[in-house]
């Protein structure tokens, strides 16, 4: 494009950057409000490597909402059904899946989002993922600049009056998004800082294989990452394609300054000593000729995610270990906010101030819960035990007195059910397998509250009635809720029903009874998940009647977290195909 020195060019959204971000926020801004002008710009040229490839379910359901599923399920990377660990209290590998491996059926491929793939997630070669997400947006008619430097943001108070390419266009918009990634250009043009906790110091190294092995393979192009602890970090091996895998080392930036090792001596000697990722790597081949890629690994929250006219999401306004997998999972999350938030100032029938704090509130406590869930798992691994003390200081920001092992099962217990208004959970666990992890990284059983106890009674004391935001087709939903600290109840779905419940009865068994009875019901699980959170926050109040019989429920019920022997057993008998590597002795 020919321009002139100081030409302005006009836009409804101008959003630097092109990676997962900046897409989503402009395919989605295009699906609801097509006549609106978008442009993005993007200082590389595309593709480019990027790392960053394993996802977590959630993404795919935006990805059927932006209408760009179909594309990436046709790029045929493999499917994610969970991930196999050795971590916690001993050297047992278990695995953790979001569908369970032995029902789940061989399909063709590409397939559509419905049925067993709603429960799945992909892991992506990020160079094809983040083209086609780009070409999707473009095809939407959305404006692509690549190659294109925002040279220098204008500002005036808190607000951005334009951006000043590199060859002299000034762009004017409506709204400024900042979707940079970790250079948080817009961020920093507008003196926000960012936090980032020394507890979480991190260094990451890595590199691609050729001619890589499967651990499993499940169905067709179905498999689990594999995460390996070592007593100085960890290793991630994730399959990119039938061949093809990323593998990558992070240990706290301390240990790789102590050792006196280049990168790639202290990434090879870590993957020589996990003999796990050594097999599967046996007759690979580096694919970058050994060189081996690194960068800092730190967790980062931004002071303020939302202006006067701009927004910042992604990396950019934070990021959070990758030991959840966790990242690409806050980019398209805090990019659809972003999106639905524009729509709504924009339609003018919500309060624009409500909205920008809402994104801003949700946002920053969403990031937030995934650095304390990071530092939890932290905690339960070997080489990180100063952290549980840590621990102990994030509940006593919640307004709780615990001891550091009471808070480390608290985080993990019921900690993190504030991150959806839609149900009980964070991130790919719900409250049933948050407790099978309590289990894992202690040792020791954790069992259900709600099971000491066979009377409930609803406690709304002391909390003040709040309007939440539900985010549907385009519109941002006002829901009704209680706020009491740092905790929230939703008056949605399953925790309306519930308080409903709770309204009327005070027996368990006649609450479960009548949830039984309901055929529109979520599952009675679901609602004792529910029942739990509500419990361990603190908005219900239990009671034991000796006279009446309490309810066994087991940690673990909900998401399949297992040893990995137990895994094997139950695919004995899988409805489709699964292959395994080779054992190591």
């Amino acid at each position: 494009m020919t321009t002139k020195s100081n030409e302005i060019y006009e836009v409804d959204v101008a959003i630097i950057g092109g990676g997962p971000s900046g897409t989503t926020v402009a395919s989605l801004l295009k699906k609801y409000a097509p006549d609106m002008k978008i442009l993005i710009l993007e200082k590389a040229k595309f593709p480019r490597e990027h790392v960053g490839e394993s996802q977590l379910p959630g993404i795919s359901v935006i990805l059927d909402e932006m209408g760009v599923w179909d594309k990436v399920e046709a790029a045929n990377f493999p499917i994610k059904l969970g991930g196999s660990y050795t971590w916690g209290k001993d050297a047992e590998a278990w695995d953790f899946d979001f569908y369970p491996a032995e029902d789940f059926t061989d399909e063709e491929r590409p397939a559509k989002f419905e049925g067993q793939r709603r429960h799945t997630a992909f892991q992506v070669e990020r160079d094809r993922y983040d083209e086609i997400l780009l070409r999707h947006a473009e095809s939407l008619g959305t404006e692509v600049r690549e190659e294109t430097m925002v040279r220098e943001i204008t500002v005036q108070g808190d607000k951005v009056t334009g951006f000043v390419l590199d060859n002299g266009q000034i762009i004017k918009a409506k709204h400024y998004i900042d979707g940079s990634g970790d250079v948080a250009v817009l961020r920093k043009a507008m003196g926000v800082e960012s936090q980032a906790p020394t507890h979480l110091r991190n260094v990451a190294f890595w590199d691609y294989y050729d001619n890589a092995k499967w651990a499993v393979e499940i169905g067709i192009g179905g498999t689990r990452v594999q995460v390996r602890s070592l007593s100085y970090g960890w290793i991630w091996f994730i399959p990119l394609s039938p061949s093809r895998a990323s593998v990558g080392f992070i240990c706290p930036s301390e240990y790789y300054k102590e050792t006196g090792l280049s990168p790639k001596e202290l990434f090879l000697k870590a993957v020589g000593e996990q003999k796990e990722i050594s097999a599967l790597l046996s007759d690979a081949k580096s694919a970058t000729d050994g060189k081996v890629l690194s960068t800092k690994n730190w967790s980062h929250l931004a002071d303020k995610l939302v202006g006067e006219n701009w927004w910042i999401c992604g990396e950019a306004g934070g990021f959070a270990d990758p030991i959840l997998a966790a990242g690409m999972t806050l980019a398209h999350g805090t990019a659809r906010e972003v999106a639905y938030s524009i729509l709504e100032i924009e339609r003018g029938e919500l309060d624009a101030g409500w909205v920008k704090n809402r994104y801003d509130t949700k946002g920053r406590r969403n990031i937030e819960q995934h650095i304390r869930f990071a530092e939890y798992w932290y905690a339960a691994n070997g080489n990180f035990t100063d952290l549980q003390e840590h621990c102990q200081n994030i509940a006593k920001e919640s307004g709780l007195k615990l001891n550091p092992a009471q808070a480390w099962r608290w985080l993990a217990q019921g900690g993190f059910t504030n991150q959806s208004i839609d149900s009980a959970g964070f991130g790919a666990f719900d409250v049933g397998s948050s407790k099978k992890l309590v289990e894992i990284f202690t040792g020791k059983a954790a069992k259900f509250e709600i099971a000491k106890y066979n009377e409930f009674k609803l406690n709304l004391a002391n909390a003040e009635e709040i309007t939440e935001g539900n985010l549907r087709n385009g519109h941002i939903v006002p829901v009704k809720c209680w706020k009491r600290g740092e905790t929230i109840l939703p008056y949605i779905n399953t925790w309306k029903r519930m308080i409903d419940l709770l309204n009327k009865h005070s027996d368990l068994k006649t609450i479960v009874e009548t949830l039984q009875a309901d055929p529109q019901g979520s599952g009675i699980f679901s609602y004792l998940q529910t029942l739990e959170a509500m419990l361990t926050d603190g908005w219900v109040m239990g009671k034991l009647n000796k006279k009446k019989q309490t309810m066994n429920i087991e940690a673990g019920q909900g998401r399949q977290i297992r040893s990995e022997k137990e895994a094997r057993k139950a695919m004995e008998h899988a409805k489709g195909s699964i292959k395994f590597a080779d054992a190591v002795d």
